[in-house]
C-alpha cells in the first residue's frame, strides 16, 4: 500500500514549519488549516476478495462521489461534479459484463441503489461526444446523501485484514475509515492496464476545532510508503500551469522536511470568487419545469485570466437528471435563433440516458439522463431575460415524466446542481504529467485531451430559501403535480368512469356508424324503386 497525504495551507505568513515534526517513524502535524487530500494505492493482496471478483471483469472503473452540501473545491482540486454518487465502467469484455458490480455497489454505498445489472441500469455515453477509445462505455448516477454503508464496509471488510497484521493498524484504519464521513468529494479508480486501485479524499477544511492536528505513523511491519506534503499555492509562469511550493517528507526514511517548489500543467482552473452562479425552478413548476441559471454579468464579459492567447473559449453546463425529470432532445438540438436567443443557449452538445418522450417514470429502468449545453454569454448591453441588470439569466426547459399517484396530488423529486465552467481549446498545447489531475468526471470525455477548464462556483445560499433547498445544499427539491387518489375508494371509481366512459363511446361510434351504414342502404333502396 502506498499514500499521499497533501496539505494546502495559506502562504501568507500562516504557516510555521515549526508546526511540523518529523521523527524516525512519524509525522506530527499542528493546527493546519486548509484543504487536505488522501490518496491511497493498494494493491491486489489488500482488496477482499469479493472486490477483487468484481474488478476482474472491468477494464475500467470510475467512481466518484460529491457531497451535497456546498464546499470550496480549492486549486489544485479544482474540478467538480454533481453531487451524489457516479460510477463509469467498461467490462473487461462487451460480451462478458459483470453482474457483481451492482450488488457490490449497493452493499458498500446503499442498498437503496436503482442498480440491477450493467446493460439495464447504466446508461451509454452521449452520442454526440467527442470519446477517446478508453472512455468507460457505461455511467450510472444517484443522490447518495452520505458515505454511511461505505465507512461501514471498510471497517467491516478491510480492517480485519490489517488486525490480523498489526492491533495499531487495525485501529489506523478504523479511524481513517470514520474520516471519510466528513469528506468533500471520493475518487474511487482501476484500470486493468495498470493493475491499480487507488481512493482519494478530499476535504476542502477540517471538521476539527484549531486546523489540522495528528500523528502520521507508519508501522515496523509495514512495507508501505506514505509520503506526506505541506503546500502553498505559488505563482505559475505559464497560463496553463499551476505551481506548488513547500515541504515534503516520507514516513520512516526522511528525518527533516525537505524544501520543494515546482509547476505541472493543470486541465482545471478557478475561477475568482465572485463568479458564482445559482440555479431555482419557478414556481408553480408544473409538468414542464424550467431551470433559471444565473450567474453575474461581471464574470461573463471577459474571458478568464491567465488564458493561453490561442485559446478559444465557450460556457457550459453539464446537467445531471434523475429518472423524473428529462430534457426534450429535439427541441434543445433545434436551430431556431428565435428559441435559442429567448432561451439564452447556443446548441446541446450531447445528450445520453433516459429521453423517451412517453414513457412515466415506473417503466425507465435506467437511473436518468445526462446534457451537455453550450450557453450564450452577453454582449455589450444586452438585458434579456432578466430584472436585474447584474445578472444574466440562462433558462433550460425540461418535462416531467408521469409518476405514481399520491393522496395529496403532489409529490418531491431531487435534482443535483449542475457544474458550470468555461472550455477553453488550446490545440496547439500538450498536456504533461499533473500529479493532481481528476478525469473521467462525466463531462470531460465531451472535449479534446488538451481542453483547459475554469469552473464557476456554486452558490446555493443565494438562493437556498426560494428555491426548495436547504441553505447551502446543491440538492434542487421540486414539488410537482401528480394523480391525486386518497385511497382504494378512488382507485375504484376512476377504474368504474373509464370502462364507463369507453363503454359509452363505443356505442356512440356504433351508432354512428349505423347511421351512415342505414342511410345508405336506404338511399340505395329509394333508388332502385324509382328505376323501377
Amino acid at each position: 500500500m502506498k499514500k499521499r497525504i497533501t496539505f494546502l495551507h495559506e502562504a501568507e505568513g500562516k504557516f510555521d514549519p515549526e508546526q511540523i515534526t518529523v521523527n524516525n517513524d512519524s509525522i506530527t502535524v499542528r493546527s493546519l488549516h486548509g484543504p487536505r487530500e488522501d490518496r491511497t494505492t493498494f494493491s491486489f493482496n489488500e482488496l477482499p476478495q469479493e472486490l477483487w471478483q468484481v474488478l476482474k471483469r472491468c477494464h475500467e472503473l470510475h467512481i466518484r462521489w460529491a457531497s451535497d452540501h456546498v464546499y470550496d473545491a480549492l486549486p489544485p482540486f479544482t474540478s467538480r461534479v454533481s453531487p451524489g454518487l457516479h460510477v463509469f465502467y467498461s467490462p473487461i469484455s462487451q460480451d462478458l459484463p459483470s453482474s457483481l458490480l451492482c450488488p457490490l455497489l449497493r452493499k458498500m454505498f446503499d442498498d437503496g441503489l436503482k442498480c440491477e445489472l450493467p446493460e439495464t441500469s447504466f446508461i451509454p455515453p452521449p452520442v454526440l461526444a467527442v470519446r477517446s477509445s478508453s472512455t468507460p462505455s457505461l455511467q450510472f448516477h444517484q443522490l447518495l446523501p452520505s458515505l454511511n454503508e461505505l465507512v461501514t464496509y471498510i471497517q467491516e471488510k478491510l480492517c480485519p485484514a490489517y488486525g490480523d497484521r498489526n492491533e495499531d493498524t487495525y485501529a489506523n484504519c478504523q479511524s481513517h475509515a470514520n474520516s471519510l464521513l466528513s469528506v468533500d468529494s471520493l475518487d474511487i479508480d482501476y484500470q486493468s492496464s495498470t493493475h491499480s486501485f487507488s481512493v482519494a479524499a478530499y476535504w476542502s477544511k477540517t471538521s476539527q476545532k484549531g486546523g489540522w492536528s495528528e500523528t502520521i505513523h507508519k508501522h515496523k511491519k509495514s512495507t508501505g510508503r506514505i509520503e506526506v506534503g505541506i503546500l502553498a499555492m505559488k505563482n505559475a509562469r505559464e497560463p496553463h500551469e499551476l505551481s506548488v511550493g513547500g515541504f515534503l517528507a516520507v514516513v520512516g526514511e526522511d528525518t527533516k522536511l525537505n524544501p520543494t517548489l515546482f509547476p505541472f500543467p493543470s486541465r482545471h482552473h478557478p475561477l475568482p470568487l465572485s463568479s458564482k452562479y445559482t440555479i431555482t425552478f419557478p414556481k408553480p413548476t408544473g409538468l414542464h419545469p424550467t431551470l433559471h441559471l444565473s450567474l453575474p454579468r461581471s464574470s461573463l464579459t471577459s474571458l478568464p485570466e491567465r488564458l493561453p492567447p490561442s485559446a478559444e473559449c465557450s460556457l457550459y453546463t453539464y446537467l445531471t437528471l434523475p429518472s423524473p425529470l428529462f430534457a426534450d432532445k429535439y427541441q434543445l438540438s433545434t436551430k431556431d435563433p428565435l428559441f435559442l436567443h429567448s432561451h439564452n443557449l447556443v446548441s446541446l452538445h450531447a445528450i445520453a440516458g433516459e429521453t423517451d418522450l412517453e414513457a412515466p417514470d415506473w417503466l425507465t429502468k435506467r437511473w436518468g439522463s445526462s446534457l451537455l449545453l453550450e450557453l450564450a454569454t452577453p454582449k455589450g448591453n444586452d438585458k434579456r431575460n432578466t430584472n436585474d441588470k447584474d445578472t444574466w439569466q440562462i433558462s433550460i426547459p425540461l418535462h416531467l415524466r408521469y409518476l405514481p399517484t399520491s393522496p395529496s396530488g403532489y409529490r418531491n423529486i431531487s435534482m443535483p446542481w449542475p457544474v458550470v465552467f468555461w472550455a477553453c481549446a488550446n490545440e496547439g498545447m500538450k498536456m504533461g504529467l499533473n500529479p493532481f489531475d481528476r478525469v473521467r468526471l462525466g463531462w470531460d470525455d465531451l472535449f479534446a485531451p488538451n481542453t483547459l477548464y475554469y469552473h464557476f462556483h456554486p452558490d446555493p445560499s443565494a438562493q437556498g430559501s426560494v428555491a426548495g433547498a436547504g441553505a447551502g445544499s446543491m440538492v434542487e427539491k421540486i414539488t410537482v403535480p401528480v394523480l391525486k387518489i386518497r385511497g382504494a375508494g378512488d382507485v375504484w371509481g376512476i377504474e368504474i368512469g373509464t370502462l364507463v366512459v369507453v363503454f359509452l363511446g363505443f356505442l356512440w361510434v356504433v351508432g354512428k356508424l349505423g347511421a351512415v351504414a342505414w342511410g345508405r342502404e336506404r338511399g340505395s333502396r329509394g333508388g332502385r324503386e324509382k328505376r323501377e
